[in-house]
């Protein structure tokens, strides 16, 4: 007996043991991603990653040495999560092999392509644009009150115009106003490095929306895979992105209460069988005078040093300029030159040396195609 009255109990281990055929081929590396429970375990939400590479391949070795997989098999966690399963995404040899003791694993966690959390906007942020907000409005009913609409609800809108005029900020306006869920999901980053990842990542994104009506799903940079086919070696192969995208849009799966809305900064180059699943296209303009001159009063309000200058002189300095680019290449190097110089004001000549800088950028930069 011990001191605490307790017999001693012997903990006896039992290694694996594995048969080998040397007629399967060894596997070199093996590249996986949690695939989760085989059957839903209600809420539980289990995230896993491995932070020590040299430290999971001991583990992973330990419990699948023997095993005999391919691209495409799963592998089930015997020891720390029981039957959460791994899914094999690829091998070397290609074909598939055996898992042995020189094996090397590579845990791959998924992108997270749908983010739920945003800033929330209003329509009184956005100058201008007045056309655009005229036409929201059926959107906005919609997401009010989806029941009323039934067959006739606008599911798909496609928002083009040049970059920084406001299309991402109405679509978080329209799901603030509203009360709804917002998505907001970058194009290119459905482009999956294996087969089946994109259309996974598009049911999974329609799945959540559905469940989180009413609810504005935005896809951000459609060009990245909405290219017209005229365009094949810059769009590269993205197919299988695309047919999921448009199973969605033409509604087989009938998801009420979501509306999606899509951003290009180019419609004219999008592929004709994705542009015309969008019902209806709104588009976005560059500020005119009047409206250049209310953003910049209004970014002013907000920046945390004032504007000892005025505005007016600058109205059309600033022409073809976009709320963007007021913002970020107009009035924050003027307000950063300020509070260098350790001044509590932002003057004149830091406007004026903000746009010079701009003019001297624009020239020496290459031209580039914006899609």
């Amino acid at each position: 007996m011990n001191k605490i009255g307790l017999t001693p109990i012997k903990i006896k281990t039992f290694s694996k043991i594995k048969t080998y055929d040397d007629t399967i081929p060894s596997l070199k590396y093996v590249v996986i991603e949690p695939a989760g429970f085989p059957i839903k375990m209600g809420s539980e939400n289990v995230s896993v990653s491995a932070e020590d590479p040299v430290l999971f391949n001991i583990y992973a070795r330990d419990q699948w040495i023997g095993e005999i997989v391919k691209e495409g098999d799963y592998l089930f966690d015997n020891s720390i999560i029981p039957d959460y399963a791994f899914k094999v995404l690829s091998t070397y040899p290609k074909d598939g092999g055996m898992i042995t003791s020189e094996t090397v694993f590579k845990l791959q966690t998924p992108k997270k392509v749908i983010r739920t959390q945003f800033k929330k906007a209003k329509f009184s942020e956005i100058v201008g644009q007045e056309e655009a907000k005229k036409k929201c409005r059926i959107i906005m009913k919609y997401l009010e009150d989806p029941e009323l609409f039934g067959d006739w609800a606008p599911k798909n809108v496609l928002f083009y115009g040049p970059p920084g005029t406001g299309k991402t900020l109405m679509a978080r306006a329209l799901a603030t106003e509203t009360n709804s869920s917002f998505i907001l999901v970058k194009a290119p980053e459905l482009i999956g490095e294996h087969v089946g990842d994109a259309s996974k990542m598009i049911r999974e994104l329609y799945q959540k929306a559905s469940e989180n009506a009413p609810c504005v799903v935005f896809i951000d940079e459609l060009d990245a895979i909405g290219l017209s086919r005229e365009y094949q070696s810059l769009r590269g192969d993205v197919s299988e992105v695309v047919n999921a995208l448009l199973t969605e849009l033409d509604g087989i799966k009938e998801n009420e209460g979501v509306v999606t809305i899509a951003a290009t900064n180019n419609p004219a180059m999008l592929d004709s069988a994705i542009r015309s699943r969008f019902e209806e296209e709104i588009e976005f303009k560059l500020p005119d005078d009047k409206e250049r001159l209310k953003i910049m009063e209004l970014y002013a309000k907000k920046m945390p040093i004032p504007i000892k200058a005025n505005l007016k002189e600058f109205v059309e300095k600033t022409k073809g300029f976009s709320g963007r680019d007021i913002k970020e290449k107009f009035l924050k190097p003027a307000l950063h030159r300020a509070i260098l110089e350790g001044r509590d004001y932002i003057n004149k000549e830091d406007l004026e040396i903000s746009l010079k800088k701009l003019k001297v950028n624009q020239k020496e930069a290459p031209t580039h195609l914006y899609l």
